[in-house]
């Protein structure tokens, strides 16, 4: 019996025209090395498994969204920051992932740094519930851990793709409400009112721990926080909108005063002439909740 080497398991995929090339369908794993003894094989997985129950190395950080047009300056971004105290792991986006290819970016992002990588599709979870476990294996072979969803298209295809996510060994984090304005219809958009609170209760509900909450809008942030905590014990919240779009990291994580918190920060720091600084600078700031 074969098993991967990062994970355990023998869900395994032989590939010989790459060249002896195994691929785990499990977490993504690939390569010529694999393991052949399941005592070794059962520690590995216990290892990964117990590893993975934690996403980040703190309870409160920072996530630089690389939103940035060209892989060298992807590079740069990861380069200047992810020696930074605070820095807690990266978020990537569509723009990104389709011109180069997500598993070109984990494999930047492996080069400098063990800081996992999220993947946000800008927004994943808005296709028929059948698309859910397609999305999740090429997001597992990637080699990405976690990876944003905004379900859109229903309670059916929300706990499909969270199901999915959950069963490549993914971190599913759930988003409903968004920065902009006009977002919903009771200020002119196209989502109900009502829609973002049924979105995050129904991830919730399905053992989801990561949303995602606009950080620019505090009022809502501790409506969010009260509804989730309902349900989820030990919530995870992860805010966008900070720096550019008005939000502040000290306002946004005391309305979650006691909880996790994630500035998701993007132009704020790969704008900066020195990333660097303005990384840390916003990492002081967070980890002062630590």
């Amino acid at each position: 019996m074969k098993f991967c080497p990062q994970c355990g398991s023998k869900d395994l995929n032989y590939m010989p025209w790459l060249g002896e090339i195994y691929v785990c369908r499990d977490c993504g794993y690939r390569g010529a090395l694999i393991v052949e003894d399941g005592e070794i094989a059962d520690a590995i997985k216990e290892k990964f498994e117990t590893e993975e129950k934690e996403l980040f190395h703190l309870s409160h950080g920072v996530i630089p969204a690389c939103d940035v047009g060209t892989i060298e300056e992807f590079k740069t971004l990861i380069g200047q920051t992810c020696s930074v105290e605070g820095i807690v792991g990266y978020k990537v986006g569509c723009t990104l992932a389709l011109s180069y290819g997500l598993p070109k970016l984990t494999e930047i992002v492996a080069e400098q740094t063990d800081l996992p990588l999220i993947y946000d599709h800008q927004k994943a979870g808005t296709d028929i519930p059948e698309m859910g476990d397609k999305f999740a294996e090429v997001c597992s072979k990637a080699g990405v851990k976690a990876v944003i969803i905004f379900p859109m298209a229903g309670p059916a295809a929300e706990k499909a793709f969270i199901e999915a996510l959950f069963k490549r060994g993914l971190v599913p984090w759930v988003g409903g409400e968004m920065t902009h304005e006009k977002y919903l219809s009771g200020e002119g958009g196209f989502i109900h009112d009502e829609a973002p609170r049924e979105m995050y209760k129904i991830g919730a509900e399905c053992g989801v721990e990561y949303l995602v909450v606009p950080g620019n809008k505090i009022g809502l942030i501790r409506e969010y926080s009260t509804l989730i905590s309902e349900t989820v014990r030990e919530p995870k919240f992860c805010m966008p909108g900070i720096g550019s779009q008005g939000g502040e990291i000290r306002k946004a994580f005391d309305a979650v005063r006691g909880k996790d918190a994630y500035a998701i920060i993007g132009s704020g720091i790969y704008k900066s002439k020195d990333m660097e600084r303005a990384a840390r600078r916003f990492c002081e700031e967070a980890m002062r909740f630590l």
